[in-house]
């Protein structure tokens, strides 16, 4: 009986889980994409009960490597092109072995200075890449829809301070564009605001969020008698990463007393390159704003970073303090507990801290322009090709686009190159239309790879008689 690895175990199966690791990142390609298994396959491959007695690591790691791995979807491959492709850059994933090691939890500067401490500055060099102001104070949770909740209960908390104490009674109403993330909805709904007090507004033929839309939103509730209290904008729509004008949602929400919050989970770290910045044009009038390192900054899921141009109000709209988390040093020092729901904080800050230092800003900016460039080459070759239309526009690094013909030859055009396991996309529906997503943002991937999805298309099509 096993009460413990001992470190020369440790020492061993660690050389060796990195020499896979290394192994796996050099010849990721040789794996296909998505997995290639049925559903309850794995499941019904695996032991129904856990063992009694302790297991060798050589029969747990072969396991891994036999019935583990064929279920994977490799979204660390550099053909993964779903949602938005993601990578788990080397430097990152090291840190992650340190934080798993150091098992730190930073609910409080005395539980973890380091961690504390960590996070702002990280996360105050990160603001300074994206060029927003100094006023904003960052927080990390694990992602933008937790965010997403911190910001609108925040917001709320603005609208109606005494929602603390008795709960939410005003009727408040929240405004999103039509095509924003559904986190929104959700923190509507968790929140206790309710789907029936989002006002989804409409949008122009770019994607973006029609501010004319949105002012007669407000003055017809106005009108009824509710509370406008919030307008969330967004930096890179999921479905066509359209770029609402945040700049003149600012305007529209500085008249009303509206709260902005702009999702820039995907878009915003466009802005790390200089000139791209226009993205986040306007977002220095937010009152909060996400941004996600673990969608275009090259960091392990996951990490979501929350700023905030008024900390003690979102510290406020949170923190409950019970005695046995009063320490000696509160009144000196940030506890970050008090600016969110969880109570346990990973040492996130470590694997952004390394990889920011490890690439800096400069190569960063190279890679995400090399992505947008990419996105525009394959954006090229749809334009080119008869068969195929671009069905949105295509400013950042996301192509959408479909063939020229129904719905079903468009699902069995995607169903047909994600089966070859040689590239993974995506699809969304606009306009009524099933469409095509082709995303790029693995720090492995190349021209080459970009080339090579674009082949398997073509001749996913021909097969299918495009």
């Amino acid at each position: 009986m096993k009460l413990n690895m001992s470190p020369e175990e440790f020492r061993h199966w660690g050389h060796r889980i990195v020499d896979w690791i290394a192994h796996y990142l050099e010849h990721i390609r040789d794996y296909p994409v998505l997995a290639q298994v049925e559903p309850g396959e794995l499941a019904s491959r695996l032991p129904a009960a856990a063992p009694e007695e302790g297991e060798p690591m050589e029969a747990i790691f072969e396991d891994f490597e036999r019935r583990i791995l064929p279920a994977v979807t490799h979204w660390n491959h550099p053909r993964f092109h779903a949602y938005f492709s993601v990578s788990a850059s080397p430097p990152g994933i090291l840190a992650e072995a340190l934080i798993a090691a150091l098992n730190m939890n930073g609910m409080l500067w005395k539980t973890s200075p380091a961690s504390t401490e960590l996070e702002q500055v990280t996360l105050d060099w990160l603001r300074q890449w994206l060029g927003l102001p100094d006023r904003f104070f960052g927080v990390i949770h694990d992602t933008a829809s937790l965010n997403a909740v911190h910001a609108i209960a925040a917001a709320r908390f603005r609208a109606d301070p005494e929602v603390r104490r008795r709960g939410q009674t005003l009727p408040l109403t929240l405004y999103t564009s039509e095509l924003a993330h559904s986190s929104i909805e959700k923190g509507a709904m968790v929140l206790g605001i309710g789907l029936d007090n989002v006002r989804k507004i409409g949008v122009d033929e770019a994607g973006r969020m029609r501010v004319d839309l949105l002012e007669e939103a407000v003055r017809r509730d106005l009108a009824e008698r509710r509370t406008p209290f919030c307008v969330c904008a967004t930096v890179g729509t999921t479905g066509i990463t359209s770029i609402d004008p945040v700049a003149e949602i600012a305007s529209v929400a500085e008249r009303y007393g509206l709260w902005l919050h702009v999702d820039a989970a995907y878009g915003g770290a466009a802005a790390v390159a200089e000139e791209l910045r226009w993205v986040l044009a306007g977002a220095e009038h937010a009152d909060s704003l996400v941004v996600n390192p673990h969608k275009w900054l090259f960091t392990p899921l996951d990490l979501s970073v929350l700023y905030t141009a008024h900390p003690d109000l979102l510290r406020r709209t949170f923190s409950v303090v019970p005695e046995y988390l009063r320490t000696a040093e509160d009144s000196r020092v940030v506890n970050l507990m008090d600016y969110g729901v969880p109570l346990g904080r990973r040492f996130r800050a470590l694997k952004l801290w390394f990889i920011m230092r490890y690439f800096g800003r400069r190569a960063v900016a190279e890679i995400i322009r090399r992505h947008i460039g990419w996105a525009q080459e394959f954006a090229g070759w749809i334009a080119a090709d008869p068969r195929f239309e671009l069905a949105a526009p295509a400013p950042l690094s996301v192509v959408c686009f479909r063939l020229k013909s129904d719905d079903e030859d468009n699902r069995r055009l995607l169903e047909a190159v994600n089966a070859t396991g040689r590239a993974y996309l995506s699809h969304t529906v606009l306009k009524g239309r099933y469409v095509i997503r082709f995303a790029v943002g693995h720090i492995a991937t190349t021209e080459e790879d970009v080339r090579s999805t674009w082949q398997t298309v073509s001749e996913a099509a021909d097969r299918l008689g495009g």
